[in-house]
């Protein structure tokens, strides 16, 4: 067999993984609650193939094939990678026996509506009993992959290779000492108004102007579609057919809004994959079974950030988007000024619910996950104490009493009902990588500043395609960023970022 034969058989677990997502999709956004159970059963049908045809005698001698074909390439071309994240693939799932992966699954679809019967009732004890089974499958798994240290590592292995359990501490410590001090002397400043944002507006305004944000920086709607759903995410069925979702508050503006353009930057990250790469392995994550062209989740975050902080949480964007905003709410934000509107998106005050905390907070939201997560599977916190140790936790770290277990405390993220136990840190991840690649791209490409200023996005578009999206998953996280930045991930840029920022926005000495 040859390369050619392995792009064949890659492609055929590239379209399980998509009818998978296709499915999951429907089932987030438009499946009525009674599907739940068949439709859980059918997820896991088929991941189980996808991970069989992986594993399959036809792909490992299409395998050797294409090893020979593609000897003499450079170990950094697109067909040497392609084979070397093959081999890395069936190494890893034959160590995870099919029956657990299909356990992990099936349990992941039907947990999700008992999640949401349980965040909606603000129970815990609903949820409790299919959480611990997805800890102790997880567990399973951590030890089935292998790890040195922690159990943590080897889950958080599926979504952002090379980070540790040891190595994200010490990053969440450097993060801390740079943004606790910003946090207490914020506390302390006079706070911007903000009532504006909680006016009552029209869910259909707000979807519209959400999409037409979306649009304006760049999201391609004849290759996607936006709609709503109790959490949102974006999901691809190939570059070419890339979704996204967000969720409406009718009496908070900004949820439906910095949803859509932080799922369009997801998005737009997987329509700017090289068509070449469709339907390969530089398009789908082996490793955890998702189609998803991004090298790891921390990259993609990095996009849907980036564009949502960098770009639509700036004094730019609104200088020249309140006209907009102000046609599609009539009436509704006349008294308020584009300076205001500005300080009132970017205020900082500890909040209770990840998805709306602001950019200085936000971190640690995902410290609480992370640091609970790992504690579950390396077994010193039973899931039965979960709904006390994150309210002791955040209660900590943000100063906060939360008043429920639902919406606003444990149950309010949809990660643990699917079994996404190790993917929190991406997220933290994500915003030192938006960081980076922002303050690389308007350095060394002084246009990209005039463009933001005049509510011009393709430059910016346009250099994050060509120095992050095009290459799909050729490149390891820390290659990528070698390649556009000159440097490995560096949360430098980051806490400048934040320090410059908030400092103006609350006049801090």
């Amino acid at each position: 067999m040859s390369y050619d034969d392995l792009i064949e058989v890659t492609g055929r677990v590239n379209d399980f993984l998509n009818a998978g997502s296709v499915l999951s999709w429907d089932a987030r956004t438009m499946m009525p609650k009674g599907g739940a159970e068949s439709r859980s059963k059918q997820l896991a049908t088929l991941a189980v193939a996808a991970r069989n045809l992986l594993c399959s005698d036809e792909m490992k001698r299409a395998l050797d094939g294409a090893a020979r074909d593609v000897a003499g390439k450079s170990d950094d071309s697109p067909e040497a990678r392609i084979v070397a994240q093959v081999r890395e693939a069936i190494d890893y799932h034959e160590r995870i026996p099919a029956a657990l992966l299909h356990r992990k699954t099936e349990l992941g679809s039907a947990a999700h509506e008992v999640w949401a019967d349980a965040r909606e009732k603000a129970d815990f004890s609903i949820f409790a009993p299919a959480l611990t089974d997805m800890v102790d499958i997880n567990r399973e798994m951590a030890h089935a992959i292998g790890f040195e240290a922690h159990p943590y590592d080897a889950l958080m292995y599926r979504f952002e290779p090379g980070t540790t359990h040891e190595g994200l501490a010490t990053l969440f410590a450097r993060l801390r000492d740079g943004m606790i001090p910003l946090v207490r002397a914020i506390s302390e400043a006079e706070k911007p108004r903000s009532d504006f944002l909680f006016r009552d507006f029209p869910e259909d305004a707000q979807m519209g102007f959400a999409l037409d944000m979306a649009k304006r920086i760049g999201y391609d709607t004849d290759r996607g579609r936006l709609d709503t759903t109790v959490h949102p995410f974006e999901v691809s069925f190939t570059r070419n057919d890339v979704r996204i979702t967000t969720r409406v508050s009718r009496d908070y503006l900004p949820m439906s809004l910095f949803g859509a353009l932080h799922e369009a930057g997801h998005a737009m990250y997987e329509q700017g994959v090289d068509p070449a790469y469709t339907r390969t392995p530089l398009a789908t994550d082996l490793v955890s079974l998702y189609a998803v062209g991004g090298v790891s989740f921390g990259a993609h975050e990095s996009q849907s950030r980036l564009w949502e902080n960098h770009v639509g949480r700036s004094r730019a964007f609104w200088a020249n988007h309140m006209g907009d905003i102000r046609v599609a709410y009539p009436g509704l934000l006349d008294d308020v000024d584009e300076e205001e509107f500005y300080r009132a998106v970017n205020r900082s005050e500890p909040s209770f619910i990840r998805v709306e905390a602001d950019e200085l907070t936000y971190d640690f939201h995902i410290m609480v996950r992370c640091e609970l997560e790992a504690k579950m599977v390396d077994g010193s916190l039973e899931v039965a104490d979960l709904p006390e140790a994150w309210n002791a936790t955040i209660k900590d770290y943000l100063g906060i009493d939360v008043p429920n277990d639902g919406k606003q405390g444990v149950l309010q993220d949809v990660h643990w009902s699917s079994g996404q136990i190790g993917t929190f840190c991406n997220y933290t991840i994500g915003n030192i990588m938006a960081a980076q690649l922002f303050e690389t791209a308007t350095r060394t490409t002084p246009d990209i500043h005039a463009s933001l200023d005049r509510a011009d996005y393709a430059p910016l578009r346009n250099w994050l395609t060509d120095n992050v999206a095009q290459h799909g998953r050729r490149f390891s996280r820390d290659e990528l960023l070698e390649k556009a930045t000159g440097r490995t991930l560096d949360p430098e840029p980051y806490l400048a970022h934040l320090t410059t920022k908030y400092s103006d926005i609350y006049a801090l000495a």
